[in-house]
């Protein structure tokens, strides 16, 4: 199934439920409501917006649906920003005039010989409104730029306190049924649908996405020459029906709403994902499960006692993913969609579509993958968190662009990892020399699945690779100096890390002979240290090819395994022990 026709499918269910509005309208932030008497004199406005101070947000409402904008004077329909419905505007507003008057002379042909008395309160307002009214009047500064509707003061209060505006009202949903049907219309066979009817020119804007246009950006569009075909131009070049290119904008648009629960961002790509099933529940199970997967969200008492949180708890608590899969919602086709910016228009960065037991279970195994001894204080980050150690600085605004949608694309599929990240990762830590738990949990993942190498979770003492190897005698010759000079401000590990970890023979002489004289002193001053560190280095000297171990160079997934070796014998020298043979170590230092 394609993309437009999965969020076809998903709008229909979505209606059902009310989440989206029907056919012609549309969710749009609305600030402020101009009530108006009969004789069109306006009331004083009312704020609809909620919060504190300067972060008061403006509230939805669905509205008719609005033209698309792009560089013309497009009104809409009953309502509109300040700038068109009232002429008035905080910025310079060059065409401020001509939008009021195209605003105004639409309305008053379409309230021409409406006798409903809303809508001829409407029509006498704008008769007689004039720009310099709106200062006159004393309004408030806040209310411009800001989009407003407008409703008959005597009857704006409906049943149960529910707000009722001019767009509300019978006559006016009328009104705007037969426009919405005027026009020329190219009808055709719908590409999503297969159903015949009158095609879209112009997608409607999509809105929510990380980085594009705040006024919407779009998934389909020609506008230009080189993609016109066969003298068609515009949306004639893939027909979509009008009806689809609603259901599917519309779908969408709900999604990518802030406090949806079906989006996340990850890295530049805004994701979005949805479950299609029979039973309402199980897909809400899958979806709710998904988020906390990437770390998203948090659980609270009530989710607790539901499957999503014994899910977690089990994977918190290291459970083969054997017996968590059977736990995994059945029955249930997810989606997941990601989309990034691209100028006027929407990238789309993955598509994945599959059975929600198998996407869950390639997730779990993602994260087995990336299991490592010790642990990080947070087992389960989200995609985010992981993304900032890939970034300079662990700024957010220096992750590389592509390699958000990549990385999740290759867990969710079960195909190789962008080795983007591998380097990426390397690279950072030569430069800062932070080796953490999550930076080669990562690293580990990588090597697993793209080169199927063998990498112990905790520290082995057996493994012959001369990466690992040589990283856990750098961190042997850290530990060392540490204990020898413990006033020190910089250790070995900053000054030649990177050095060791890419060209040990470059260095690892030099640093053999400053671990001599580390060493001599630790036997005078605490020689139980020193027998005991005598004895690890000798482990790894007694396991590695003489010949292979101080090589000129080590490749990445070489350079990968110097960072776990050096993650595990860095942990395991400050690792509490409780049996005889690591009491001198113990008592002195550990």
């Amino acid at each position: 199934m394609s993309v437009l026709a999965s969020l076809v499918d998903a709008y229909e269910r979505l209606e059902t439920r009310d989440e989206v509005p029907p056919y012609g309208f549309s969710s749009e932030k609305i600030g402020f409501l101009i009530p108006l008497r009969e004789d069109g004199t306006p009331c004083p406005p009312i704020d609809l917006r909620v919060g504190e101070g300067k972060k008061r947000q403006a509230p939805t409402m669905r509205v008719p649906q609005p033209s698309k904008r792009t560089s013309g004077v497009a009104p809409t329909t009953f309502w509109d920003k300040t700038s068109y419905a009232l002429g008035v505007t905080a910025g310079e507003g060059r065409r401020t005039a001509e939008e009021h008057a195209a605003f105004r002379g639409r309305h008053l042909a379409l309230f021409a010989e409406t006798d409903d008395a809303g809508l001829l309160a409407l029509r006498r307002f704008l008769e007689a409104w004039r720009p310099e009214d709106f200062a006159r009047l004393g309004w408030p500064e806040e209310m411009k730029d800001q989009n407003v509707v407008f409703a008959l003061e005597s009857e704006r209060i409906g049943p149960k306190s529910t707000t009722i505006c001019v767009h509300d009202r019978p006559a006016a949903k009328a009104l705007w049924a037969r426009i919405a049907t005027e026009g020329e219309k190219t009808f055709s066979a719908c590409l999503v649908t297969g159903e015949h009817g009158p095609v879209a020119r112009l997608h409607p804007a999509i809105k929510g996405v990380w980085g594009a246009q705040s006024s919407g950006a779009s998934l389909v569009s020609f506008n230009l020459d080189a993609f016109t075909s066969y003298g068609h131009e515009q949306g004639d070049n893939a027909p979509v029906s009008e009806a689809a290119a609603f259901a599917y904008t519309s779908a969408l648009n709900r999604f990518l709403e802030r406090d949806s629960g079906h989006r996340i961002q990850i890295g530049d790509a805004s994701t979005v994902f949805w479950a299609d099933a029979r039973d309402a529940e199980a897909a809400t199970e899958a979806e709710d499960l998904f988020a906390e997967m990437l770390g998203e969200t948090r659980i609270d008492e009530k989710t607790e006692a539901k499957k999503v949180g014994a899910i977690l708890k089990a994977l918190r608590a290291g459970r083969p993913l054997a017996d968590i899969r059977p736990a995994l919602p059945e029955g249930v086709r997810f989606h997941v969609l990601g989309l990034a910016p691209n100028a006027a228009r929407l990238s789309v960065r993955f598509y994945l579509e599959d059975d929600f037991g198998v996407i869950g279970s390639r997730w779990l195994a993602h994260l087995e993958r990336m299991r490592i001894e010790p642990p990080p204080k947070d087992p389960l980050p989200s995609m985010w968190r992981l993304l900032i150690e890939t970034a300079a600085l662990r700024k957010s605004e220096n992750i590389a662009p592509n390699l958000a949608g990549e990385w999740l694309r290759a867990i969710l599929s079960g195909t190789h990892y962008p080795l983007t990240l591998m380097s990426s990762l390397i690279t950072r830590m030569r430069a800062d020399h932070d080796v953490d738990a999550h930076r080669v949990g990562i690293l580990k993942s990588v090597l697993l699945e793209n080169f199927g190498k063998e990498v112990p979770v905790a520290l082995d003492i057996n493994e012959r690779d001369s990466g690992y190897l040589l990283g856990r005698l750098f961190a042997a010759y850290e530990y060392a100096q540490t204990q020898a000079l413990p006033s020190l401000n910089a250790t070995i590990r900053d000054k030649y890390y990177g050095t060791a970890s890419a060209s040990p023979r470059a260095v690892f002489p030099l640093l053999q002979r400053s671990a001599t004289h580390h060493l001599a002193k630790l036997r005078k001053e605490k020689p139980g240290l020193a027998t005991v560190l005598d004895r690890r280095i000798g482990e790894i000297f007694d396991v590695a090819d003489p010949r292979a171990l101080f090589v000129p160079t080590l490749n990445a997934a070489r350079q990968s395994m110097f960072a776990v070796g050096y993650y595990h014998q860095k942990n395991d020298f400050y690792r509490p022990r409780s049996d005889a043979s690591a009491a001198p170590a113990a008592q002195e230092t550990l």
